[in-house]
């Protein structure tokens, strides 16, 4: 079995026994001088901390300290238990719709009796104060899933001749809030539109009356015309499968023979229990019985919505964890949910395969876990299915925007499936959100999200504090399944916003000793340059993301700064004499001379490369226990080649080939360079053969040959006119007039797709010599250059990237809940 598992523990205990750390006062006046003029000028958002001793100059102060002080306590290791539990053996909530069908199965023996008692009498004990059935654990407001469980429950009752009372307090229940059913502000559930008012014609049948004016009935009725008005349109087969799959809404209009072909293998109709239940009320089917039997051994005298459905759960609650930023307490479960589900996917299961939603999801968590699994697996969801409009009645926006996220995972050009899957879902999900609107589409914020942000250009910070902020949204799409219990909710957020908290909490300690370091090192001296401290540090954060990690972001930050002072000292900052007598030291690697440096700019910035990168060499070779100095030394000394060949360049106005300046071009950016030194501090060990082994190179030119282009096709405009020629302008000069600069983007962002899926494939390869967490970091950080470079260029356009850089670093959570439960948490 292939299995790679990327849920993996950091080693780090991310609990505190006085929860997240308060915001001391520095802090708050660092976030206060965030609304200034130049909200980037490092001298306002940190204060210089000169008072740092030589061991301390590669640490952050306190780090160690709090993160053994985050030990797990006792209440975060209760939360953790109970989430641990419901993720191995989910809880799976009762629903009165379905239990209400499956109350109205008559016996075998007698048509005046019940098969199913017991659900005959939940039903009596389970009605809510306000006659309703059915609960919204997030809100206080009534829903159209509650006024239908009512109505099912009503009619259950009456059908039985039993709770004379219960029956008049649910249907005034509907009387009153029956104006809901035809609010179109509020969300529809599918099948709705047919279901209900078929339910309110069966009712009437019956002799149920309700205390609503005849008007309003005839209202609710029309519904149901309209509905089939619109199917009319459909292929039969895609009606009849609709139709099926709401049988509890289609009675009288149904062949049950042919409703029988849809039954799966463990006797049910779309593990459904009311649509299972109204095929046994119309037509006896041994299998069928045997499947609600079966639910009501298992779990008591109600259903629940769907069963089996815990692949499914699993799947959910696994990228709920991720997306709180919380999996790394629960890897060992979240491996064997992996494993699980890689089994039954490999098997076929009808579990995994027949529910578009679950195969969807299981497809992307697999491939992102570098499971080998292939996209054949979703060949069942064809296009054309689609365009018959046969599984969007069948499934919600949830499904199809699962089938989109799966979409995008491609690994190589041929997988035309997963091409197809990515174009009709992205048009149904933009016609959701244009015809449906925010009311009628629970995952309107989360659709919208999907479509605007591509999967490669989310970087995990940011997106985790956004997911906290919006758990509201999130927990109540996973309840609306009916197996989160509300208390778990509760554990979930505590955890991740304590996690987020503390992580906040050393990335604002970090971020202030870049800024004392750069100080110390005159760098702040040089007026050339155009780079902004919290912009790049938020790029490094984003990349190495976990806060143990504290060394390997430090080293990768000092590495970042200074590569982005050398480029702008050679692009513009310094003259020909200095680069050259600058090119001249590096190339020498000696201990610095007063007499050695042409200019004040030259010895600021040799002296910080020499004594950083020596710094940070000897600190490494401590880690891996060897002498790893030499090739960080090596790579700045080709790297400054590269530049200055640039630069060259650029004074003899020479316009090299593409090919010419691709190969220098992806060294000169020295994206490996500034990686290279934190990959010593991941906790692996890291020798000579790894990093010169052809594997590793395919990964470093993959990764710098997307950065570059991606840099090239943000800053064409601004480097044409500053006379320096990029990819981009090369392509369109030396095509012969044959492609303009637009024409020209277009075909590097073409290459830059294809690099992006090469490098994603070789980071999920399982033979492999370079380690996991190395790889891993290629690919975030290749995440990181695409949201960089989404909209512009980071760093010559700071003002767009304030408010990321803020959310990160400053502003504490702010949870929009409806649930005030979910608000009270550990300040």
């Amino acid at each position: 079995m292939c299995r790679r598992h990327y849920y993996y523990d950091h080693n780090a205990s991310t609990s505190s026994e006085t929860g997240p750390y308060p915001r001391t006062d520095e802090e708050s006046t660092d976030e206060e001088s965030m609304d200034g003029d130049d909200p980037f000028d490092s001298s306002i958002i940190v204060s210089r901390r000169a008072d740092l001793d030589d061991d301390e100059k590669d640490r952050i102060p306190h780090v160690e300290r709090k993160l053994a002080g985050q030990n797990a306590s006792l209440q975060n290791m209760e939360r953790e238990a109970r989430i641990r539990k419901n993720l191995q053996t989910p809880e799976f909530l009762p629903s009165s719709y379905e239990t209400a069908w499956v109350a109205m199965v008559p016996s075998s023996t007698s048509l005046q009796a019940p098969y199913f008692p017991q659900c005959v009498e939940w039903i009596m004990q389970n009605q809510q104060d306000n006659g309703s059935w059915g609960i919204n654990e997030f809100s206080s407001s009534v829903s159209k899933d509650i006024l239908l469980s009512t109505l099912a429950c009503v009619i259950a009752l009456k059908k039985w001749n039993v709770g004379l009372e219960q029956i008049w307090r649910g249907l005034h229940f509907i009387g009153r809030n029956m104006p809901i059913v035809m609010d179109e502000q509020i969300t529809t559930p599918n099948g709705f539109n047919l279901t209900f008012p078929s339910m309110i014609r069966l009712a009437i049948q019956i002799g149920l009356e309700f205390p609503v004016r005849q008007a309003d009935v005839d209202e609710i009725l029309r519904l149901r015309e309209m509905e089939l008005k619109r199917l009319e349109g459909e292929k039969y087969s895609a009606r009849e499968t609709y139709l099926s799959y709401v049988a509890d809404g289609s009675v009288n209009l149904l062949d049950w023979n042919e409703v029988m072909k849809f039954q799966r293998k463990n006797g049910s109709l779309f593990n459904s229990p009311s649509t299972t239940a109204a095929a046994l009320v119309q037509k006896y089917d041994d299998n069928a019985l045997q499947y609600l039997q079966f639910l009501l051994n298992t779990f008591g005298s109600a259903v629940p919505l769907t069963y089996p459905r815990n692949i499914h759960y699993q799947l959910s609650m696994l990228d709920t964890l991720q997306k709180l930023g919380i999996s790394h307490r629960f890897s060992s479960e979240i491996n064997g949910i992996l494993d699980r589900t890689y089994r039954l996917w490999l098997e076929g299961d009808e579990e995994v395969m027949l529910d578009v939603e679950t195969c969807a999801m299981a497809f992307r968590i697999l491939r992102m876990n570098a499971y080998d699994v292939s996209s054949d697996g979703l060949s069942h969801v064809a296009a054309s299915t689609f365009q018959d409009r046969q599984h969007k009645y069948l499934k919600d926006t949830k499904s199809i925007l699962e089938l989109y996220k799966a979409s995008e995972v491609i690994l190589s050009e041929n997988e035309y499936i997963l091409e197809n899957i990515g174009c009709w879902s992205g048009i149904l999900l933009k016609e959701k959100l244009c015809l449906e609107g925010i009311h009628n589409i629970p995952s309107f914020a989360e659709v919208e999200h999907a479509l605007k942000f591509p999967f490669y250009a989310i970087v995990e910070p940011l997106d985790q504090k956004r997911n906290i902020e919006h758990f509201d949204a999130i927990s109540s799409q996973i309840l609306q399944t009916n197996y989160l219990p509300s208390h778990l909710t509760q554990d979930l957020l505590a955890l991740a916003v304590e996690d987020f908290s503390f992580t906040q909490s050393i990335y604002r300690e970090e971020l202030k000793y870049i800024d004392s370091w750069e100080k110390e090192n005159g760098l702040d001296q040089l007026q050339f340059v155009r780079q902004r401290l919290p912009i790049c540090y938020f790029c490094v954060a984003a990349t190495i993301s976990p806060p143990e990690l504290s060394d390997a972001r430090i080293a990768c930050a000092k590495n970042v700064l200074l590569t982005i002072f050398f480029d702008d000292f050679f692009d513009v900052g310094g003259s020909k004499e200095e680069t050259d007598n600058l090119i001249e030291l590096i190339e020498k690697w000696d201990e610095p001379r007063e007499d050695a440096f042409h200019s004040e700019q030259v010895k600021i910035l040799y002296t910080a490369l020499y004594s950083t990168v020596n710094h940070l060499g000897a600190k490494a070779s401590a880690v891996q226990n060897r002498d790893v100095t030499q090739l960080p030394v090596e790579m700045w000394q080709k790297g400054m080649r590269c530049m200055m060949t640039e630069s060259e360049w650029q004074r003899a106005k020479y316009a090299p080939t593409v090919e010419e300046y691709m190969a220098n071009s992806t060294v000169s950016i020295v994206v490996d360079l500034m990686l290279l030194p934190a990959k010593y501090f991941l906790g692996e060990m890291i020798s000579d053969y790894m990093v010169k082994h052809e594997e590793y190179n395919e990964l470093r030119r993959l990764m710098s040959t997307i950065c570059r282009l991606l840099n090239d096709t943000r800053t064409v405009e601004r480097e044409s006119a500053g006379g320096k020629l990029n990819s981009v302008a090369l392509l369109a000069l030396h095509s012969g007039g044959f492609l303009s600069i637009e024409e020209a983007q277009k075909v590097v962002n073409k290459s830059i797709a294809e690099c992006r899926r090469e490098l994603l494939q070789l980071v999920l390869r399982e033979d492999s010599v370079v380690p996991r967490s190395c790889k891993e970091l290629f690919w975030k950080h290749c995440k990181t250059a695409f949201w960089f470079y989404f909209q512009a260029d980071g760093l010559t356009s700071p003002k767009e990237m304030v408010a990321e850089v803020n959310a990160l670093f400053n502003e504490p959570l702010k949870l929009q809940t409806s649930n005030p439960s979910l608000s009270d948490q550990p300040k």
